[in-house]
């Protein structure tokens, strides 16, 4: 199922299941529950955002222990939640979205688990989704904690969370995850929840570190495309972002530019582009424009972790607001991240190793979740507002940065 007809789906069927389950809750409320002792995460979408998720799952696991600790998401979604490895990869339960039938079966697999390992807390990370907050209801857990629309002309999903929060738009989505998590030790009559100090919720991204082994496999693979043994700076580009948000898209003719400039100023730097198998064709075609055995291509020829084992050794990655730069920030390489339709301010990758470039129009950001990230735009000028001299100057400075240090170091 595509993007769209998710949101169709949640729209006009979630709705009206949304209302007739807050009557079933009236008519049937449920008895008071005690402290958690087994937590589910729904965080069905975005791997990207699984990453910023990383410090509430860890608070979750301080509180009920990891072996307590269950995450659901849709089955695409799974690899980097694997790589982080917080929680144990039996407590993974996948949804596969191949159709409607494919999918339904695995929601009853869900629940069913749910009510059998007694499964008595759900933390809804999906905003406002109905599907969410449908499966933490039906999952039969007394403990229900997501955000609430209270008097806000938000999308309506019921009344089914028993901790219901505050909607703050202006708040880190790392730092919103974890007071998901922080609600639970507070009255849940106290509305709206979360009455403490944003400065209380202390976020970080989790670490990376590959093995020796996966290193040479990488170089190896460098070396294979190149025709030889690379030395000098290694800079990696990725021109896609998910066909889901494409108006995160910086213009491809940009990402030809820039890597020509850094070709003519660095010699020995070798550009490396990377994407997901689906994007190797593309990569390919942009390869070929650059007409410079120094240019390399590796979309479709890596898994995730492979990825994020070539950050680990690369020197600068410039990739558009997506996965990348949330998977980049649990390494040491440097990252630009080209941000237009939604705001770092939210969205931004966590790290000193993070470098934001955006126009900040003031239509943006114009994906959020009020429209369920879901933009009436179809012009994406906040990021052809982004000049190649202005990411270039971003990417030269780091680089020469790298440089000085590493000559120090040699000293």
């Amino acid at each position: 199922m595509n993007p769209n007809s998710i949101r169709v789906i949640d729209k006009y069927l979630g709705r009206p299941i949304c209302f007739g389950l807050t009557i079933v809750r009236k008519v049937f409320p449920a008895r008071k529950a005690g402290k958690p002792t087994s937590i589910l995460f729904l965080k069905l979408v975005e791997q990207g955002a699984t990453v910023l998720a990383y410090s509430a799952i860890q608070k979750a696991i301080d509180q009920v222990g990891r072996e307590n600790v269950y995450f659901c998401l849709f089955k695409e979604n799974r690899p980097i939640l694997d790589i982080m490895d917080v929680i144990p990869k039996e407590n993974v339960i996948e949804i596969r979205m191949s159709n409607i039938f494919i999918f339904a079966i695995d929601v009853l697999k869900l629940l069913i688990r749910c009510r059998s390992e007694k499964v008595d807390t759900t933390i809804d990370m999906e905003f406002f989704s109905r599907a969410a907050a449908i499966l933490a209801y039906l999952s039969g857990a007394r403990i229900r904690v997501g955000l609430h629309r209270f008097k806000s002309e938000l999308p309506y999903r019921g009344d089914l969370m028993t901790h219901q929060i505050q909607y703050n738009p202006y708040l880190h989505i790392s730092r919103a995850y974890l007071q998901l998590v922080e609600s639970l030790n507070h009255d849940p009559l106290v509305m709206p929840m979360f009455k403490e100090a944003s400065s209380s919720l202390i976020t970080s991204a989790p670490k990376f570190e590959p093995g020796g082994d996966e290193r040479r496999d990488i170089d190896s693979l460098i070396n294979q495309k190149l025709g030889k043994t690379h030395n000098g700076p290694l800079i990696l580009l990725n021109p896609n972002a998910s066909d889901m948000l494409p108006l995160r898209k910086w213009p491809t003719d940009r990402f030809v530019a820039l890597g020509q400039r850094l070709l003519d100023a660095f010699p020995e730097a070798t550009i490396v582009l990377t994407g997901a198998p689906a994007e190797k064709g593309a990569c390919e075609i942009i390869r070929n424009q650059f007409k410079n055995d120094r240019v390399i291509s590796v979309a479709g020829f890596t898994t995730l972790r492979d990825l994020m084992v070539l950050y680990a050794q690369a020197d600068v990655l410039v990739t558009n607001d997506s996965g990348p730069g949330h998977f980049a920030s649990m390494t040491e390489v440097q990252t630009v991240v080209l941000f237009g339709p939604e705001t770092p301010e939210l969205f931004g990758p966590l790290g000193d190793n993070i470098h934001i470039i955006w126009a900040n129009l003031a239509c943006s950001p114009c994906v959020n979740a009020f429209n369920h990230r879901f933009s009436p735009c179809t012009d994406n000028v906040c990021m052809q507002k982004i000049s190649v001299e202005v990411v270039y100057e971003q990417v030269r400075s780091l680089l020469e940065s790298s440089a000085k240090d590493v000559e120090a170091q040699t000293r």
